[in-house]
């Protein structure tokens, strides 16, 4: 049990690290910005984002605790790396089609973790469904305040 708390602790430090980033470039640069239809209210984002990252570290410690295989845990250790960029990218550096980039890969590697998951633990494998869906609206997103914005 302390292992699951681990895997998704560390989730959760991601979403804190991103949410601090994003909330100190929320208060001026972002709110100039015009937003693609659809854009959910501030709350609705946390909530769910909060949501999609405990199921990324309860689906990382199933397939731990369910494996010797290093591989598919690798795969998740790089896909939570490169989630870290994605706020720095449009928040710290202002630079959405940056942080397009950072989702395209993203959603690249959310779907060879998931297929890596699958072979070890097919539950496992679908609770990434919920962060494939949410990166492919950030990435909606982020494509329209990049087109709206030309930034």
């Amino acid at each position: 049990m302390l292992a699951l708390v681990g895997f998704v602790g560390l989730c959760l430090l991601v979403a804190a690290a991103d949410g601090t980033i994003i909330a100190e470039a929320h208060r001026s640069w972002y709110l100039s910005l015009t937003r693609p239809p659809g854009t959910p209210p501030d709350w609705l984002s946390g909530l769910v984002g909060s949501g999609v990252y405990i199921l990324l570290g309860v689906a990382g410690w199933l397939v731990w605790r369910n494996s010797a295989a290093t591989r598919p845990l690798r795969l998740w250790g790089w896909l939570l790396a490169t989630n870290v960029l994605w706020a720095p990218a449009l928040f710290a550096m202002h630079s959405p089609l940056l942080a397009l980039a950072v989702n395209l890969v993203l959603l690249v590697q959310i779907g060879c973790t998931a297929r890596a998951f699958a072979w070890v633990w097919r539950p496992a494998a679908w609770l990434l469904a919920p962060y494939v869906i949410w990166t492919g609206y950030v990435t909606y997103l982020t494509a329209g305040f990049w087109w709206l914005n030309q930034i």
